[in-house]
This record gives C-alpha cells, sequence and structure tokens, in this order.
C-alpha cells in the first residue's frame, strides 16, 4: 500500500497531527491490510467490523491500542479515501474510566532517594515536580528551564500545544548540580549521542529500576510521576483550574479524575468501625 501509505501520511500532515500519532496511525492501517493480505482500497465496512473484533476479542489489545486502531481505519476512509460510511455505523468504542494509581509522598522521596545516579534523580525528579508526560520530559531542552520565573516549557505537547509548567527549587538545584557535572549541549537530558535526546525507553528503564529498589509493590510508571504531581496539589489546596493548566489538559473534566483518588476530603471522614467503640473492641 505503498502509493495510499503516502496519501495517509500527507492527509495526517496537513492536519497537524503529531509524528508520533502519525505513525501509530500507519501502523494500525498496515496490520490491518497485512491481515486480509489486501489493500484497504479494496475493502469495506464488512472487513472492519471483522478486524476490530479480531482484535478485541482473540488479541486481546488494551483499550488504548484498540482506540488507535478505530481512529486510525477512521481517519483512512473518512479523509484519505472520501468513503466515510465505510465506518460511520461502526461505534466509537467506549472508554472504561479507570482511576489512576497514586504515589505516596512518601513512596516519591523513596524514589528519589533511591537513584544514585545524578541524571537519574534530576530526570525523575523534574518530571515529578513539573508534572511532564514521559515524551515530554525527554525532550527537554537546556533552554527550556528559566531559573529567573521558575518555569519549564514545554514545547509540543499532547495535541501540538506548547504550555508552561512550575518548576521546584528542589528540582532546580538537582539540575544546576547535574548541569555541572553532564554540560548537556542542547538537550537537557541527552541520549547515546550529544545531538539527539534521552529515549522513552531508557527514562522507563530508570523508574523501573528506582521503583524496585525502593520496594513499591503498586502497578506504577513514568506517568504516575504526572498522576501523582496532580494529586499531591490538589491535597496542597491548589485549584482544579490551575492544575489543568499545569498539566495542559483540553477539558477540565478530565483534570476532574484526581478529585477521586485525594485524600484531601476523604481524610476528615471517620470511619464507622472507628467511631463505634462497640464494633472496634476486640475483646
Amino acid at each position: 500500500m505503498g502509493r495510499l501509505r503516502d496519501q495517509m501520511q500527507a492527509d495526517l500532515q496537513l492536519r497537524g497531527l503529531s509524528p508520533k500519532t502519525q505513525k501509530i496511525y500507519l501502523n494500525q492501517v498496515r496490520s490491518f491490510a497485512r491481515y486480509f493480505k489486501r489493500s484497504p482500497e479494496y475493502l469495506g465496512e464488512k472487513e472492519v467490523k471483522e478486524y476490530l473484533l479480531h482484535i478485541l476479542k482473540e488479541k486481546k489489545v488494551s483499550d488504548s491500542t484498540y482506540r488507535q486502531s478505530y481512529g486510525a481505519l477512521k481517519f483512512l476512509y473518512q479523509i484519505t479515501l472520501k468513503r466515510s460510511w465505510v465506518v460511520e455505523k461502526i461505534p466509537y468504542p467506549k472508554t472504561r474510566k479507570k482511576l489512576p494509581v497514586v504515589l505516596d509522598r512518601t513512596e516519591v522521596e523513596a524514589l528519589f532517594s533511591v537513584t544514585k545516579n545524578l541524571k537519574h534523580k534530576a530526570i525523575l525528579m523534574t518530571a515529578y515536580s513539573s508534572g511532564l508526560r514521559l515524551s515530554e520530559a525527554a525532550h527537554l531542552r537546556i533552554s527550556d528551564i528559566d531559573s529567573k520565573r521558575m518555569m519549564v516549557r514545554i514545547r509540543n505537547g499532547k495535541g501540538g500545544k506548547d504550555r508552561y509548567s512550575i518548576l521546584s527549587s528542589v528540582a532546580l538545584d538537582i539540575l544546576r548540580q547535574y548541569w555541572r557535572q553532564y554540560r548537556p549541549k542542547e538537550w537537557l537530558f541527552e541520549g547515546e549521542s550529544a545531538d539527539k535526546p534521552i529515549s522513552e525507553r531508557s527514562i522507563q528503564k530508570i523508574f523501573e529500576r528506582a521503583k524496585t529498589l525502593a520496594g513499591i509493590k503498586k502497578p506504577v510508571t513514568v506517568h504516575t510521576l504526572r498522576h501523582s504531581f496532580a494529586t499531591h496539589l490538589l491535597e496542597a489546596g491548589v485549584d482544579l483550574h490551575h492544575i489543568q493548566l499545569l498539566l495542559g489538559h483540553r477539558y477540565p473534566k478530565t483534570t476532574t479524575v484526581y478529585l477521586h483518588v485525594s485524600r484531601k476530603n476523604l481524610a476528615r471522614i471517620v470511619s464507622p468501625l472507628d467511631i463505634n467503640p462497640i464494633l472496634n473492641n476486640n475483646s
């Protein structure tokens, strides 16, 4: 599907989708074509339904992967092939709402304390203290750190948007120590070569090692640092609107999920087991 691939890629670029999303969509369409061993030009609604059921029921892909496949095929038929009727009757996959796992402040501190490598500590501390996504932390430039205003500039975040987040004085101190030792040139956290940023996978490995050393058993990832940042701010009394701006959420509703994991108000509620002396009497 060389010609069709080029046509779809051009359409993705014209609509300003991020390079990462372009790659995901093109890979999903390639998998669809390989499944039927035919170009999507010669396939229709029946095949799209069959394929989506296949990856959902047989391959048991995650919700996010399923939505990516759906989105890629919808884009292909609606935009590139101009055959919107192929997908218009296929319902959009319902999103199952899951509450994010959040680290306690002591667990965050444990992650930092077991991370002895200065560069690794600077990466994890910056990601948490500014509420960064994995890709955002990996692609920070030295010029993005504004120590005078105590801000961090995030370029080309989700949806291609730039934004500013807060810079912690503790993180800044670690960053200064890191800079004096490593002397990065352009990218704040360089990869194997100085002209490329650190890979996202490298940061994931750094986090996984720190998690193991800290003895944290929760199912957490680098992204958990972002969830913890938002939850800890909420518990400290920061309003949702400002947290939304710092995270770069398009809709306020996205940020309200942290109301469900915050202990800010729940901490005032006493369990009935602790209220009733008869119930908690073990004698």
